[in-house]
């Protein structure tokens, strides 16, 4: 969950937290104070989560941050944290934080679909009525998690921890368009901005973007141009640019390795794209962020 890790030689991938903990059944839920850890370890270790993570901050200030975006979060807040986002912590002060994890098959399915589509998120501060109700739910669901007799423990585990992940989508749909109040451009954007989500390390323009969604790539490019302002071929490069910095930064992998995991056989090609997008080269990128 949102934890600190003592310091260790660096991988040639990303860590993935895998929670572990005496689960082991997808479903994961704890509460810790950030202010009762030992000084000395490494505060500023990233990683991904292998399965959707919430965090209710319940006390104090954390900055973190995620995907190279940093937030302060304020108590009371809540976050959410798709498994292909890298994060970590780069301070925090006198911290109560609350966290359950699900993995895609005990996720309920209508809310794996709502979270894929609003991923990414920012935090989100709650009001005091609505702070009071996660922090109920999510006591229940700790002591819910400590009865591991109970016949149907599995279930209470999952239905609770489903009620907190509902509980955290309501309070961010409130904030988001609903898509019934969707345009045919802001719909066509979105559909566009899913497939791309799955499929960025293979399909490189957007023909193969307009036959997946059974429409041209013209009027692809319109829609996705009038509801975001960028044509389409902007949102597969910053994506895959995205994923390349993540891979620079958190992993040991080579610049030609990172090119072959992205679909890029051709590396000077991959390398030009690179330096085109964020004005430096993949290596000077490596190096300014490891100072």
């Amino acid at each position: 969950m949102l934890r600190l890790k003592a310091m260790r030689k660096k991988n040639t991938s990303i860590p993935v937290n895998d929670f572990g903990g005496e689960y082991h059944s997808g479903i994961s839920i704890g509460k810790m104070c950030l202010n009762d850890l030992l000084m000395g370890i490494d505060a500023q270790h990233a990683e991904r989560h292998d399965r959707h993570s919430f965090h209710l901050l319940e006390k104090g200030t954390i900055t973190i941050e995620v995907d190279f975006q940093t937030y302060q979060m304020t108590a009371p807040s809540v976050i959410y944290m798709h498994p292909n986002q890298v994060h970590r912590i780069l301070s925090f002060e006198d911290v109560t934080v609350n966290s359950w994890a699900v993995d895609n098959e005990n996720l309920h399915q209508e809310y794996l679909k709502i979270l894929e589509e609003l991923t990414p998120l920012k935090p989100l501060p709650l009001n005091e009525e609505i702070f009071s109700l996660f922090k109920d739910a999510a006591s229940l669901c700790l002591k819910l998690s400590i009865r591991k007799h109970d016949r149907l423990y599995h279930s209470l585990l999952k239905d609770s921890c489903n009620t907190l992940v509902s509980m955290t989508i309501s309070q961010y749909l409130e904030q988001a368009k609903s898509a019934d109040k969707l345009s045919r451009f802001e719909a066509i954007a979105k559909a566009f901005r899913e497939i791309l989500e799955q499929n960025f390390s293979k399909l490189k323009g957007p023909a193969g973007y307009a036959e997946k969604l059974n429409i041209s790539a013209p009027y692809l490019n319109e829609c996705v141009k009038n509801a975001t302002g960028h044509p389409v071929s902007y949102h597969i490069q910053q994506r895959i640019i995205l994923e390349a910095k993540r891979l620079l930064y958190h992993s040991g992998k080579s610049v030609k390795e990172i090119a072959t995991q992205l679909g890029y056989d051709d590396y000077p090609y991959f390398s030009r794209l690179f330096t085109k997008i964020t004005g430096m080269s993949a290596l000077a990128f490596r190096n300014r962020n490891h100072e």
